[in-house]
């Protein structure tokens, strides 16, 4: 299955109307909460101050999404984050549309800062395809094996 074809905005927590940070958090919630059986606070507090990259099809369907979180407010980079794709077009490479453009906004947004995340484990062979390098030991979030990955601010500019 090929990805689908989506339009992306990527748009500051105000300009976000009350549908779309519904689609946004329903989606959020359905694969974090719902589907990886993790009761966790999704609204951390951090949304107002994130840019939110928004994949939406044809009919207006939000499709794709993450968070773009500054430096300062989690790490001392930029941080990519809450990166989620509907689980029926999983495995058509919409992941790595999302990422890319999620790469794309987050080195726009905050120029020679680097981007660190907060990586599922099983998922830094997926994160090192964007140039993402574990950094330190997994831990457990929410009961889920994590590793922070970074990308220096040096490789958008090889």
């Amino acid at each position: 299955m090929a990805a689908p074809v989506l339009r992306w905005a990527c748009l500051a927590f105000p300009q976000l109307d009350a549908g779309t940070l519904y689609a946004l958090m329903r989606q959020r919630q359905e694969v974090f909460i719902v589907e990886q059986r993790c009761a966790y606070l999704d609204a951390d507090g951090a949304d107002p101050d994130c840019a939110h990259l928004l994949g939406r099809d044809a009919g207006g369907q939000l499709q794709a999404s993450l968070r773009i979180v500054p430096p300062g407010l989690k790490y001392d980079e930029a941080s990519i984050g809450r990166v989620v794709t509907s689980p029926s077009l999983r495995g058509s490479g919409l992941g790595i549309e999302l990422m890319t453009q999620g790469v794309r906004h987050c080195e726009r947004l905050h120029p020679a800062r680097g981007i660190r995340i907060s990586a599922q484990a099983h998922l830094q062979r997926f994160y090192r395809r964007f140039d993402f390098e574990p950094v330190g030991e997994p831990y457990l979030e929410d009961n889920i094996p994590h590793i922070e990955m970074l990308r220096p601010a040096s490789v958008g500019t090889r």
